[in-house]
């Protein structure tokens, strides 16, 4: 059997689907992911952050990626510019997320790769991220996709009485990179 081939989709070229992406959401949140959430989204909030996205991205602010697998919506990220004109040159990859059922198959590398290029053909000097410092797997994808580490806030991020590294990443266009 042929492994499913990743298709990464350009926001603008997607057909919004909320309860799609809701679902990913809300059961990589359910198993303890990453993503800024505590307890899952409610529907309206992914929705909400959608309708929020794909405005900057119409406005030229942001860029999405979306993931399918076998025609399945399995991740999706986005980055977006940040909003004081000083900073304007430069975005952050706010969120990146990948359907449990499709880790160890290239989705997260195909997402991030694809966002990372579309930054640079966009201007962007220097895309930052955060990501908490038990994610091992993340922090050795952005580091392999020429993400650097420039900061970290030990035990910041709080999920009950559990505490962790909050670590922060580039990738700075303006020295070469990708």
């Amino acid at each position: 059997m042929e492994p499913e081939t990743i298709t990464v989709l350009d926001g603008r070229e997607w057909t919004p689907d909320p309860d799609a992406v809701h679902r990913v959401l809300a059961d990589l949140v359910a198993g303890g992911a990453a993503l800024g959430w505590v307890e899952p989204p409610s529907p309206d909030e992914v929705a909400q952050l959608l309708d929020r996205v794909l405005s900057a991205v119409e406005a030229g602010d942001a860029a999405l990626r979306v993931a399918h697998l076998g025609g399945r919506l399995v991740g999706l990220g986005y980055w977006q510019r940040y909003a004081r004109p000083t900073h304007r040159p430069h975005a952050d990859l706010e969120k990146l997320a990948v359907d449990a059922a499709a880790h160890g198959r290239g989705v997260g590398r195909a997402l991030t790769a694809a966002l990372v290029a579309g930054a640079g053909a966009a201007g962007i000097e220097v895309l930052t991220l955060d990501v908490r410092g038990d994610n091992a797997h993340a922090l050795g994808l952005y580091r392999s996709l020429g993400f650097t580490e420039y900061g970290r806030l030990p035990d910041f991020v709080a999920v009950g009485d559990r505490r962790y590294d909050k670590v922060f990443y580039m990738h700075d266009f303006r020295t070469g990179g990708l």
